[in-house]
């Protein structure tokens, strides 16, 4: 994430993926849970839909900080946006896959018990987390338009806008 966006989007997806994984290590300690390896399989393909949910709003808020029709928001009213413009993509993606967690909650037995459990939790926390921890935690690290978008080219009067 530090690559293709910039570091303070990075530290923050970190931040948000450990508040994941501290949720749904929190419930099994707290309620004393069996923790089996279905259960860090679990644990693993949270994080990974948590990563990709945050790539998701990220990219929405580079896009947004780029485009020229929107110069005069402020950095909150750009990560409103950006959440705003990916909620339902969210909302439809989660459902889908809770749909299936909770087939294998009921139907799935003893074996697939604590793994769909597992998973349970993180989805819900995973869009949490993602929307309302992410996205602050940039705001707060002081993310500005020019961390992401180029800067303006000024033509100098006269020049044309062809390219030689």
């Amino acid at each position: 994430l530090a690559m293709r966006f910039e570091w303070r989007f990075a530290i923050s997806a970190i931040i948000a993926n450990l508040h994941d994984v501290i949720i749904i290590l929190g419930f099994f300690a707290l309620f004393q849970w069996e923790f089996s390896l279905p259960v860090l399989a679990a644990v693993l393909a949270i994080l990974g839909y948590s990563v990709n949910e945050s790539v998701v709003v990220f990219d929405r808020v580079r896009e947004t900080f780029r485009n020229r029709k929107m110069r005069n928001l402020t950095v909150a009213q750009i990560l409103d946006h950006a959440i705003t413009a990916t909620m339902s993509r969210t909302i439809i993606t989660h459902g889908c896959t809770q749909l299936m967690v909770c087939a294998m909650l009921i139907l799935g037995g003893e074996t697939l018990f604590y793994f769909a459990l597992a998973l349970t939790i993180g989805i819900l926390f995973g869009i949490y987390s993602s929307v309302l921890v992410a996205s602050p935690i940039v705001m707060w690290l002081g993310v500005s338009r020019e961390d992401l978008a180029r800067p303006e080219v000024q033509k100098k009067p006269g020049e044309s806008g062809a390219v030689v």
